[in-house]
């Protein structure tokens, strides 16, 4: 286990005003966020700015940055560090090329050179900020760094994390095309049925003869529409709505979503899959690291991005806790596909368990690639069916007893 290391508190950031004049005699004005009014007139110092009134404005909230932020600081730092520049400097000028002062990451850059020199280590300073920085990537700094390889694993890190990147990309585009679609065919479909429609029913009740069964359902079908389609969609809102804020509040919540949406037909397997690989690789790289099998765990809780497969997490740590082996224990879980758990049980007896992980998270990341592309593949006749059915269905009932008119003509 690592050692704990007493925090402080984390110093809230200050926002402030100023007014001063640049190289040119100027008078400029603005606002900035800084630790402290001296850190504040260092900063404008820099962009060539004379302060004549410096304000604190109170508290600024509290910084945020996105996840490729993260990512290329990651990179970033792996880089200087590996150029040879010691940890607080490299983490100075990382803080200091940033241009942009309304970005959340050079505040959290300068927090953490701050705790550096303030003589924390800098996975405890890491830890300060989870909402950038998870338990994951604390315990690998922290095994980085006590192996003297900090750079090493900074770059793995970032490899890791770039990869991870690229695949929720394919995934999310892989899922959102068809969805959009289906999305656009329905709005087109509830348009036509209630602006289009109509018209053509006024031209109806002018033929006196009964309509085809087709064209009486697609009327009826209108009228249900322009009747209930407002009351639907508040509905659907407020479920929605609900929804979202069930699965923020309640851990039985996400667990069922997280658990249904493994069983979606195509996607379940393919999100399935996808966690899989994400847990493997985090374990793997944890051992390849040194961390012990037992101490890993604790970082894994939330690696893969699923309630369902995080709840397993913590079910096969308790198991490895009384005496199972991991790969009965993967296999007791009921998530893991065989073709996961089997290479695990063959790896637990060579002893080359890190190893294995990697690869077969290797292996699955080329499922998860082929299963993207054959997904892709069949999406555009998929759209090309559901378009025609949909707008093809309702002209067609539109028309024919227009055309049933003129035959009789």
């Amino acid at each position: 286990m690592s050692a704990v290391t007493p925090r402080r508190p984390l110093a809230a950031d200050v926002r402030f005003k100023w007014r001063g004049v640049d190289g040119n005699g100027a008078r400029k004005n603005g606002a900035l966020i800084a630790p402290d009014a001296g850190s504040a007139r260092a900063m404008l110092k820099r962009d060539n700015l004379f302060v004549v009134e410096l304000t604190a404005q109170g508290p600024a909230p509290r910084a945020k940055a996105r996840a490729a932020d993260v990512t290329l600081f990651t990179r970033q730092l792996a880089s200087l560090l590996r150029a040879g520049l010691p940890l607080a400097p490299a983490l100075d000028l990382l803080a200091q090329a940033q241009t942009s002062r309304r970005q959340g990451m050079p505040r959290i850059i300068g927090a953490l050179a701050r705790d550096i020199t303030g003589g924390l280590r800098f996975s405890a300073a890491l830890q300060r900020h989870p909402a950038q920085f998870n338990a994951l990537y604390c315990q690998l700094v922290e095994v980085g760094e006590a192996a003297g390889a900090l750079a090493a694993v900074l770059a793995r890190i970032a490899d890791d994390r770039e990869r991870a990147a690229a695949q929720r990309a394919k995934v999310r585009a892989a899922l959102t095309y068809p969805l959009a679609i289906l999305l656009l065919a329905l709005a087109i479909t509830a348009a036509l049925l209630i602006w289009v429609v109509p018209t053509f029913k006024q031209i109806f009740d002018g033929f006196g003869a009964k309509l085809p069964a087709p064209t009486q359902f697609v009327l009826a079908l209108s009228a249900g529409a322009a009747r209930w389609s407002i009351p639907v969609i508040a509905m659907l809102f407020a479920a929605s709505s609900a929804m979202t804020f069930l699965l923020r509040t309640s851990e039985a919540a996400r667990l069922r979503f997280a658990r249904s949406s493994l069983k979606i037909p195509v996607a379940g397997p393919l999100l399935g899959t996808l966690c899989a690989a994400r847990w493997s690789r985090a374990l793997g790289t944890l051992l390849s690291a040194g961390t012990p099998l037992a101490d890993a765990f604790d970082s894994l809780t939330h690696a893969t991005g699923n309630a369902f497969f995080d709840r397993a997490t913590v079910e096969i740590a308790a198991r490895l806790r009384r005496g199972e082996r991991l790969a009965a224990a993967m296999r007791a879980a009921h998530c893991f596909p065989p073709e996961i758990v089997q290479p695990v049980a063959v790896a637990e007896e060579s002893g080359a368990l890190d190893t294995m992980l990697l690869d077969v998270a290797a292996l699955a990341d080329r499922q998860v690639d082929e299963r993207i592309g054959t997904l892709a593949s069949l999406c555009e006749p998929l759209v090309i069916i559901v378009l025609g059915a949909l707008v093809g269905g309702l002209v067609i009932a539109m028309y024919l007893p227009i055309i049933q008119l003129g035959n009789v003509v």
